[in-house]
């Protein structure tokens, strides 16, 4: 038996699509239900070629016109007049998909530390199964930034036919050493927290905001932090401002994440290599991928590189690569909505090539 249920959380129609059977992961291991936690805008046409499917990155949740309300919306380019936009909360996360948090059916009770790892291609999987359930028969755009980045192209390549066109922000084919070092710090940082496998939702909160932490000095950069948190106040020795906004980030994330998804996460991205499987070489992996594909990078990226991006153009035979100058690093995705909006509406309407 499969169903849905929906509520109304913060004004935003949240959804919840059950799936009884088991889903068999890329571990071997094997999730007796899936749950997963979706928003859709705007509607279905007739023809079934309107859909804008967009993958959210590693804290993020699925309500995309909440967290990217520049680029979703009303009069802006992705808008729900228009399309039918669909944005689902990835497996293991703690915003309604199966993770940590939900119940385990077996046992009656929160998975927390217990749930399997998963992998990009099992958040893929899961997706899969949510789009066959409403009804969707292609994607006319699959959108990702960052971690999101991985899920499109993991589903471009799992089902070819059924994904139109990539948008790819801030992205890469393959976790680099640089990202599973970062996530390795942070989980280090989450580990020190004693409390970190406790059967209870804060469990690991200290960790949480120390991995916090690392993460943002990789968002942002040197020049970010020395533009906004420089103090004007010489005479200080303690309390300075770059510390005060560094805490405030990490109380923040502790306010509405879970530090056992965080940790879980973390190791799906680390997992993340379109080659794995497939081929010996990267390279080799993004000719297959026949879909036209607008990538876009950040000259001031740090956590994942222009470089990065301009490897995927390069071998990506039918892409168009754009690159934005922000002072914001990796979360100029999430920022620069004016830039990015325009040169996806450029692109779409054939601008670009």
């Amino acid at each position: 038996m499969q169903h849905f249920i929906s509520e109304k959380q913060d004004l935003a129609l949240i959804q919840y699509y059950h799936h009884a059977a088991p889903l068999k992961l890329e571990s071997g291991q094997i999730l007796p239900a899936v749950q997963i936690a979706y928003h859709t805008y705007g509607r279905l046409n007739a023809a079934g070629d309107n859909v804008i499917w967009i993958c959210h990155a590693l804290t993020a949740n699925s309500d995309v016109a909440e967290w990217w309300p520049g680029l979703v919306g009303q009069g802006k380019v992705i808008n729900p007049e228009r399309y039918f936009i669909v944005c689902a909360n990835i497996l293991g996360s703690c915003y309604g998909s199966s993770g940590p948090l939900t119940e385990n059916p077996i046992t009656g009770k929160p998975y927390y530390c217990s749930f399997p790892m998963v992998t990009i291609r099992d958040m893929v999987q899961a997706h899969m199964l949510l789009a066959r359930h409403l009804g969707i028969r292609q994607i006319y755009l699959l959108v990702g930034g960052s971690m999101g980045g991985y899920q499109a192209m993991e589903w471009a390549l799992m089902e070819p036919a059924f994904v139109q066109r990539l948008f790819l922000l801030a992205t890469g084919a393959a976790e680099s050493a640089w990202g599973i070092a970062i996530h390795t710090a942070q989980r280090l940082a989450i580990e020190a927290d004693s409390t970190w496998k406790d059967d209870r939702p804060d469990a690991g909160a200290k960790g949480l905001k120390a991995a916090r932490a690392i993460g943002m000095l990789t968002y942002r950069n040197y020049q970010t932090f020395v533009r906004t948190q420089t103090d004007p106040d010489f005479s200080k020795i303690d309390h300075f401002k770059a510390s005060s906004y560094i805490l405030y980030q990490g109380d923040k994330l502790v306010k509405r994440f879970n530090a056992q998804s965080y940790w879980l996460l973390t190791k799906a991205m680390d997992s993340h290599n379109i080659a794995r499987g497939r081929a010996d070489r990267l390279e080799d992996v993004l000719a297959t991928i026949q879909q036209k594909a607008l990538i876009l990078g950040i000259t001031s990226d740090i956590l994942c590189p222009p470089e990065e991006q301009r490897f995927l153009a390069k071998h990506m035979p039918y892409s168009a690569y754009y690159e934005i100058d922000s002072p914001y690093g990796h979360d100029g995705f999430l920022i620069e909505f004016d830039i990015i909006g325009q040169v996806l509406r450029d692109w779409l309407e054939g601008r670009l090539p």
